[in-house]
């Protein structure tokens, strides 16, 4: 899998772990550079604190992209799109993560975990990591945020 961007960062909540170490480890395979910002086990934690984590450090530019992962995928992007900078779209799928990218130049995806299957995380995450923002009339739009 090829990326346009070069340093991606992850984290997940209690809900999102064991969806986060798949993607984690499809991304490593595919030679992608991945920092993950944990949770490292699988105990409850609060999703803000890792949605934090993740949209502090794309806002800072030290990672292209963030991948976030709950349950619905709707709390970490809520929790994200409260940073400065950070655009925050829930990937329900490849049209509506395709159009994220195109249109709102998301840099932040947001997947659920008990919504979404592996299979379709694999391609929804392949389609926000090669979408490139089409700008012209959603730049404007965009810099409105």
């Amino acid at each position: 899998m090829n990326s346009i961007f070069k340093k991606i960062c992850i984290s997940s909540d209690h809900a999102g772990f064991e969806t986060k170490e798949f993607i984690k480890e499809h991304l490593i395979k595919s030679k992608i550079s991945t920092i993950d910002l944990g949770p490292f086990l699988k105990k409850s934690v609060d999703y803000p604190d890792f949605a934090k984590k993740v949209s502090k450090r794309v806002s800072k530019r030290k990672s292209d992209i963030g991948i976030l992962v709950c349950g619905s995928g709707t709390g970490m992007a809520i929790s994200a799109n409260k940073t400065k900078g950070i655009r925050a779209a829930v990937g329900y799928n490849i049209k509506s993560t395709q159009l994220s990218r195109q249109h709102n130049n998301a840099n932040v995806l947001c997947l659920g975990s008990r919504l979404t299957k592996r299979n379709d995380i694999k391609k929804i995450i392949k389609i926000f990591l090669n979408t490139k923002f089409e700008g012209g009339r959603h730049k404007r739009r965009v810099k409105k945020i």
